[in-house]
């Protein structure tokens, strides 16, 4: 990320460690980084997005996931710039809106040079195979944390823990670990196993069920309406297509705005949240004189700018092409 400082250089912002690390919760690198400069150059620091106003950062948020992230992440800039700086210990940060404990241990020991134990995809990978550790994930957790914290050292954690990360994500990868330019390599209990790849052992997955709805795109002249989703819950906040109730039932237009001559696509939309997978049936109906309670017209033009979620974006797109 571009918060990187090469090593013996002073420490990085903590404004961007803190901001990159909740960005990476749950998101690849390559997501996470044009969000990240976004971010930085409309909000370059903890007071600019403590003054945001929720609907704006809810918007420049859309399309990274999560959502709960951009709800905490506002409440953690405004709880800092109350009190004037970002703690530097682990027990503090952990005090703050949507920092768990690797967020804390990272923001720690990149920012502020703490000794902290940072443990993330990457780093929980490496020290599995350096290990060989044969228990099976989650459960194996708590030991790989144990075994990383047996070998950060004292001084210079950041730099320990990222040059970890830089390992896992470059050279000991999931697939086709490069084990050949990997300095951990004669040290290492998965190569020397011979198949370094089998670690860390994974419990076998459960199939996500599969939700059913419809999203009901309802035009009146060139603009479509929008609604806000209620606070609370998926995708809470944001502003996007009316739909109907997402559930195991076959979907129909129970939920529609208005009642109307709807017309179903033959597309669909679909999307896999972490919990569940959801199939979206489209409807497209015209307003005509119906009077609508709520939500806003949105210039079709411009749907692009609106800030929908991933699964109503997707939506969109289709509903523009019918």
């Amino acid at each position: 990320m571009p918060w990187r400082a090469p090593p013996g250089a002073n420490a990085p912002d903590p404004y961007r460690v803190w901001l990159s690390e909740i960005m990476l919760q749950q998101t690849q690198v390559a997501s996470a980084r044009p969000y990240f400069e976004k971010f930085t150059a409309r909000w370059p620091s903890f007071a600019s997005l403590a003054a945001a106003e929720d609907s704006d950062l809810m918007a420049a948020w859309a399309g990274l996931g999560y959502y709960a992230r951009a709800r905490n992440l506002l409440a953690c800039a405004r709880e800092v710039a109350a009190r004037g700086e970002l703690p530097g210990t682990e027990a503090e940060l952990l005090k703050l809106p949507g920092i768990g404990g690797y967020t804390a241990a990272a923001i720690a020991a990149i920012a502020f040079g703490q000794r902290a134990v940072v443990v993330d995809a990457n780093v929980e990978r490496v020290v599995a195979r350096l290990f060989a550790v044969a228990e099976p994930l989650p459960g194996a957790r708590k030991r790989i944390h144990a075994l990383t914290d047996s070998i950060t050292p004292d001084a210079r954690a950041g730099d320990f823990a990222q040059a970890m990360m830089d390992l896992g994500s470059g050279i000991c990868t999931a697939r086709s670990p490069r084990c050949l330019l990997c300095p951990l390599r004669p040290d290492c209990a998965g190569f020397a196993s011979g198949a370094p790849e089998a670690f860390p052992v994974k419990a076998a997955k459960t199939p996500k069920p599969q939700r059913h709805g419809t999203i009901f795109w309802l035009t009146r002249g060139d603009r479509v309406l929008l609604v806000r989703r209620p606070a609370k819950g998926l995708l809470g906040g944001m502003r996007a297509l009316p739909t109907g109730p997402w559930s195991d039932s076959p979907p129909g237009l129970e939920g529609a705005p208005v009642s109307a001559a709807w017309r179903m696509l033959d597309e669909t939309a679909a999307h896999g949240f972490t919990h569940f997978n959801l199939q979206l049936a489209l409807a497209v109906a015209e307003a005509g004189e119906h009077e609508i309670h709520g939500g806003e017209w949105w210039p079709i033009a411009e749907m692009e700018s609106a800030g929908l979620p991933t699964v109503f974006a997707k939506a969109a797109r289709i509903f523009g092409r019918a």
